[in-house]
């Protein structure tokens, strides 16, 4: 029987505890989930690359099907490399589908045994984006709330 190995892409600048619900989520759904962090020098990211990382490795720590890489250029690229025939993404929002609906059908244009899954977060974490915590951080504002405590020391120094 082959595994169900997923990858949750994203650029968690910085991981919030929305992005740890959709995990945990998954890790129940599949066998295998690679948190897949993307360079994104377009977004123009707060942290640097290594630092989401480590703070992704520290917030999932304790969840044992998971793995933690990073990877730049197409996402069914780094699907193909790791074995992933899912892809997992978060749904906040109607103005979340739009979105996620094109980028789920353009990764399938690239790659049709890709499939795409979409998990809504809990309702706790349903308003929480990395857009909002930068946005808080920015004007030194407290967004212990909104992100793993494990991560809290990494955001505050930056």
């Amino acid at each position: 029987m082959s595994k169900k190995v997923a990858i949750y892409p994203g650029t968690f600048d910085p991981i919030t505890n929305g992005h740890v619900d959709v995990i945990k989520r998954a890790s129940v759904v599949f066998d295998k989930v690679f948190i897949g962090i993307a360079l994104s020098q377009t977004k123009k990211p707060m942290f640097e690359l290594a630092n989401r990382v480590e703070m992704v490795k520290a917030a999932t720590k304790e969840i044992d099907n998971i793995e933690v890489i990073s990877f730049k250029g197409l996402l069914v690229h780094c699907c193909k490399e790791i074995g992933a025939k899912t892809i997992v993404r978060g749904l906040r929002a109607v103005s979340d589908f739009e979105y996620e609906l094109q980028i789920g059908y353009a990764n399938a244009s690239l790659d049709k045994e890709i499939d795409t899954v979409y998990f809504m977060p809990s309702l706790e974490s349903a308003f929480i984006s990395s857009t909002v915590v930068r946005d808080i951080l920015r004007h030194k504002g407290n967004v212990s709330h909104l992100i793993p405590k494990a991560i809290e020391k990494n955001v505050y120094n930056i």
